[in-house]
């Protein structure tokens, strides 16, 4: 049940959407897969310069199994939560150490628990992507949904 309390929203914990684990190299990552089901997603669904989830339902997973440079920056290994702020030109990245979180309702509650923060591009494609698809790769993670892609790089030390 969703209660309207100003801004404020109660959390309905029952899942909507597909969910999926998917893996390659270092990078394991569970996330729901929302559709597009004809909306505007990015500046629409899902506002410009606004905590995402990175999916639907809980907040997305990912794990390193190695440590990596994630984005250029020295990263240890573990299973953080994932969130994005989804711009027109460029994504912020952010890493955050508290896990099993329903969204991004209460990210401004562990906002102090975020390990790493990093800028990456984002793309328009002329090409429309239905479902949110997360793709691990052997350098990093490719995010694509509606006409947006962005990739991030994560590439393990051997």
């Amino acid at each position: 049940m969703m209660l309207a309390i100003g801004t404020l929203f109660a959390k309905d914990e029952t899942r909507v959407s597909k969910h999926t684990t998917v893996s390659a190299g270092n990078i394991s990552i569970t996330y729901g897969q929302p559709s597009k089901k004809g909306r505007e997603i990015f500046g629409g669904l899902v506002p410009y310069g606004q905590v995402w989830r990175t999916g639907a339902d809980e907040a997305t997973e990912i794990t390193f199994t190695k440590p990596c440079l994630f984005a250029g920056k020295q990263l240890e290994a573990g299973t953080y939560t994932l969130f994005t702020i989804p711009g027109k030109t460029e994504w912020t990245i952010i890493l955050n150490k508290q896990l099993k979180q329903w969204g991004a309702f209460g990210y401004d509650k562990v906002k102090d628990q975020d390990r790493m923060k990093v800028t990456v591009p984002s793309k328009q494609t002329d090409d429309v992507v239905e479902t949110f698809t997360i793709t691990p790769r052997a350098d990093g993670f490719l995010m694509e949904w509606d006409k947006t892609s962005v990739f991030v790089p994560a590439k393990a030390f051997y």
